[in-house]
């Protein structure tokens, strides 16, 4: 008789375990990559010699895993691009880094109302053998729209603790590499960094797990390349899954 899928050792080796949600839980990514497009080239279209915004390598280097005010300033410096920071009231646009903020989040929103957010399953069978298991476990990420995505999902009542982006403007947590979300998210589950393990996909997400301190650091690569493992590997995950749900053992009875 089969038995019901558990966490492998080397999760049961830690006390607790932070999840990223785009990318990691939700399949969000493309969609967050899409709505980045759509504000990135408006602005680059009134720059001469500018490219289009790649969805793949400039969403993975520049954006991935940011608050929408880093990845838009990390991506604009990394163009060359000088704008402004602008004010918190700026509407969507190309003036400022905050109006093109802004002009992603309209774009984000309208697209998961009109459709929403598939989960990627094998993260969801690991979730529950998580909770199965009594491990706790939390949600940890930059969007604004976490929590209402994990909850379209029905997957809310698996956490212990969600920390999304509107907890982070909040508590005026620095955004990642800076491990203050992982850190806040470990706090609240009442488990030391050093007993808990982060999963994450995006480069900037390692890089928080690794600078935090926490006891295991779990790449998520689902380029399945071997530069897309080495990448996770260099910023500091301690081991590469091209999905979350190989973390699991099966058996027979």
């Amino acid at each position: 008789m089969a038995r019901a899928p558990s966490p492998a050792a080397v999760l049961l080796s830690v006390h607790a375990v932070v999840f990223d949600t785009d990318g990691v839980i939700t399949d969000s990514a493309p969609t967050h990559a899409a709505a980045w497009k759509i504000a990135f080239d408006a602005c680059l279209d009134l720059h001469e010699g500018q490219s289009p915004f790649d969805e793949a390598e400039d969403y993975r280097r520049h954006v991935d895993g940011r608050s929408r005010m880093d990845g838009a300033a990390a991506f604009l410096a990394s163009r060359g691009l000088a704008l402004p920071e602008g004010g918190p009231d700026d509407p969507p646009g190309t003036g400022t880094v905050r109006a093109v903020a802004a002009r992603k989040d309209e774009e984000f929103t309208r697209s998961i109302r009109a459709h929403p957010v598939a989960v990627w399953p094998g993260t969801v069978r690991l979730l529950r053998a998580l909770h199965d298991a009594r491990v706790p476990i939390a949600a940890a990420s930059a969007s604004r729209h976490a929590t209402e995505l994990l909850a379209g999902a029905g997957l809310l009542d698996l956490f212990t603790a969600v920390v999304d982006g509107n907890e982070a403007r909040r508590l005026e947590l620095p955004g990642k590499p800076d491990p203050a979300l992982f850190t806040e998210a470990a706090r609240r589950l009442g488990v030391p960094v050093g007993d808990t393990a982060v999963v994450e996909d995006a480069l900037a997400g390692v890089e928080a797990g690794r600078r935090g301190g926490f006891g295991l650091v779990v790449g998520v690569d689902r380029t399945d390349s071997p530069e897309g493992a080495g990448d996770l590997r260099r910023h500091g995950a301690d081991l590469v899954v091209a999905d979350p749900g190989d973390l699991l053992i099966t058996g027979e009875d």
